[in-house]
């Protein structure tokens, strides 16, 4: 029997996820990228002998990156290695004040209680709560199709139903983490986890409180070789199992004929195909790839996630006081970065956070020198005058970083290089540059998500941040498997 063919639109690791899946089902899988590499976001800079990387900077629950040499019989360790951090982040306030988040959970109840206002028994608690959400949705939200009606005729959705007070789901991530904590520095530190997911805590629902639980649970890990040999060796296993990528191939039109997508057009081609799996962002898939079809317009219209501001900078010096990754926490944001908030879009989550990931692995920097990953939530891309907001940003960033470090900033960055939410979005055709999709800022958040699948067009998927269960490393991964379980129950592969 003719085996069936599938293309995957985009080349950003919820599609390779899902390629490697597809390829292991004896499908005929092809990718096609509109740029002349793989990742979407998660790709790198090289210039001037630093090597950056782009998009995330942090690496849990890498079980899902194992999974997938592990479905085709071949060895992590060939492929892909990474160590785990005994210190998740460096936490810097205006104030002074210093943090070093251990991964264990014991030792970082014991040195947050030395820091903060706050008994080590009280952060075991919230641990522990945060654990029980998870473990109450995760079968539900994250590992299944949440459009699926079977879906809910399970133990798992009883027992999460049952328990739904538990959930807080009826609170905002601050008002849980008002309750929690009276140390203020406690509950900043807290409600940086709505960022996770480019959301606000004082919109975001209570049960993104789960977010903490991946970190102190499952461990932070950084690969060897930078966040980008997630995607060099998920790409390297998907070509050895016979994945087809075209490189330089812009897809212009999902093609469907009696409301069944049957190929893509790429440039002046025809490409048939048994199942087409979209990895761009939903919104300009409709618009751009399936003008003609009717699009889900309440979806299409929910409020975007932050995008960001990075800075890559090539520092002539040393630090030794800052981790590999670091948080600066501001103290009055709005004064501070003014520049972000007196614009036309308001920002719905005030809180901005600058992150550092510095690092010197070989070929990463000069000897002596740094690699440095500065960002800042910053809003969606919807016509602000982006070249005034980064250069009062980089000055606010520079003023900030050189009086909690002590040191002239400036004087130190031998190169630059900068992301914002209109590169962003023309780089990985990301909605206003949006970095995780729609964002969770209600209750029915979870929901609202496109599913993986079209329930207008047969033979039609997707997969990616900005579908369902959302961004970032492990949800894009889970897309992927989402999506691959879906076609092969609809095929009987």
């Amino acid at each position: 029997m003719q085996r069936k063919k599938a293309v995957l639109i985009g080349s950003g690791i919820a599609s390779i996820a899902t390629a490697i899946r597809l390829q292991n089902l004896n499908m005929d899988v092809h990718v096609f990228e509109n740029n002349d590499s793989p990742g979407g976001k998660l790709t790198e800079i090289h210039k001037k002998g630093y090597r950056f990387d782009c998009g995330p900077s942090l690496f849990t629950m890498p079980q899902f990156v194992e999974e997938l040499f592990a479905i085709s019989g071949k060895s992590t360790e060939a492929y892909f290695q990474y160590i785990k951090k005994e210190n998740v982040c460096t936490y810097f306030f205006e104030d002074g004040t210093r943090f070093t988040a251990h991964a264990d959970q014991e030792k970082f109840a014991r040195n947050a209680s030395q820091v903060f206002d706050v008994e080590a028994s009280k952060i075991l608690e919230y641990f522990k709560k945060s654990k029980r959400k998870y473990d109450l949705t995760a079968s539900l939200f994250l590992e299944k199709s949440l459009h699926k009606i079977t879906t809910y005729f399970s133990w798992d959705t009883i027992k999460a139903i049952l328990r739904v007070q538990a959930l807080d789901v009826n609170k905002s991530l601050d008002q849980v983490n008002n309750q929690a904590y009276a140390d203020p520095k406690m509950v900043q530190f807290f409600n940086r986890f709505a960022t996770y997911n480019g959301s606000s805590p004082y919109l975001t629902p209570g049960i993104m409180s789960m977010i903490p639980h991946l970190e102190q649970y499952y461990g932070t890990y950084f690969p060897k070789g930078g966040m980008y040999s997630i995607t060099k060796s998920l790409y390297q296993l998907a070509l050895d199992l016979g994945v087809t990528f075209h490189f330089n191939a812009k897809v212009e039109q999902i093609v469907v004929a009696n409301k069944s997508a049957v190929g893509v057009k790429v440039g002046e081609k025809d490409i048939p195909a048994d199942v087409i799996i979209s990895n761009m962002d939903i919104v300009p898939t409709y618009k751009r790839l399936l003008p003609d079809q009717k699009a889900p317009v309440n979806v299409l219209q929910q409020s975007r996630s932050s995008s960001a501001l990075i800075f890559y900078w090539g520092i002539q010096k040393k630090f030794p006081e800052l981790d590999l990754h670091n948080i600066f926490f501001s103290q009055d944001y709005k004064k501070e970065f003014d520049c972000i908030f007196n614009q036309n879009t308001v920002y719905s989550d005030p809180t901005v956070y600058i992150n550092i990931t510095s690092k010197n692995e070989e070929n990463d920097a000069p000897k002596g020198c740094e690699n440095w990953f500065v960002m800042i939530n910053v809003p969606g891309n919807k016509g602000q005058d982006w070249d005034q907001i980064i250069t009062r940003s980089r000055n606010q960033i520079f003023k900030k970083l050189s009086r909690i470090l002590k040191t002239n900033i400036q004087d130190v960055v031998e190169t630059e290089e900068i992301l914002d939410p209109r590169t962003i979005e023309s780089k990985t055709q990301s909605y206003q540059g949006s970095l995780y999709g729609a964002a969770s800022n209600t209750k029915f958040a979870a929901f609202l998500r496109h599913p993986n699948f079209s329930k207008r067009i047969k033979n039609l998927y997707f997969c990616g941040g900005s579908v369902h269960p959302g961004g970032g490393i492990p949800l894009c991964l889970l897309s992927g498997k989402i999506v691959s379980e879906l076609i092969q129950k609809d095929y009987h592969l």
